[in-house]
């Protein structure tokens, strides 16, 4: 049985369906939009509609310091249902000033990958033109591709490839947080933009 949520998401009750969350790419666009995601909700969104086998949530981490930022959140990803991969940020200077570079694509791509013979249905939390021949590759192994991403930074061929495009807008409904509804840390914005590169 397939459902539609208001036009937003089509979804199969008997698909087994894991979640790719590429952190700050997904915390980009929504703070460009305005609004911060609960990932409570984001999770209970489709565990109530399809069989979620995984959800991964992929952040580099700045290491240097005694705070990272991020750490709240990641530790209450762990904790309510996500698989949390993560790697030390790199530190370079370009003409004087101190960059910091953090990409998980690599270690997203071979998880789906290694998952796809599992899997009927991928959700992919990014618009990264980079994944437009990693959803290729899994179709190839039948399984389907949604992605979810704001359109205005969404690859064209990204989107073509998908065999559905959910823009980030409409889903926003069903995974904006509430005032009341967080126990996520309000530090989670700045270290998300700090590796946002």
């Amino acid at each position: 049985m397939t459902d539609s949520y208001e036009g937003v998401i089509w979804l199969d009750h008997d698909d087994r369906t894991a979640l790719f969350i590429d952190g700050p790419n997904f915390h980009g666009s929504s703070r460009d939009m305005g609004f911060d995601v609960d990932y409570q909700a984001l999770l209970g969104f489709f565990r109530e509609r399809t069989k979620i086998l995984r959800a991964f949530y992929y952040t580099a981490l700045d290491v240097s310091g005694e705070h990272t930022p991020l750490k709240p959140l990641v530790d209450w990803l762990s904790y309510n249902g996500y698989i949390v991969v993560t790697k030390p940020t790199k530190e370079f200077k370009n003409g004087g000033q101190r960059r910091v570079k953090g990409n998980m694509d690599v270690e997203l791509t071979i998880d789906m990958l290694n998952l796809a013979p599992h899997l009927e249905h991928v959700v992919l939390f990014s618009g990264d033109g980079d994944f437009r021949r990693l959803v290729e590759a899994v179709q190839q192994r039948g399984v389907k591709v949604t992605v979810l991403a704001a359109s205005d930074v969404t690859a064209d061929e990204l989107r073509r490839q998908a065999d559905q495009f959910v823009e980030l807008q409409s889903f926003r409904p069903f995974i904006q947080r509430r005032p009341e509804s967080s126990p996520q840390s309000e530090d989670e914005e700045e270290g998300e933009m700090g590796n946002r590169l």
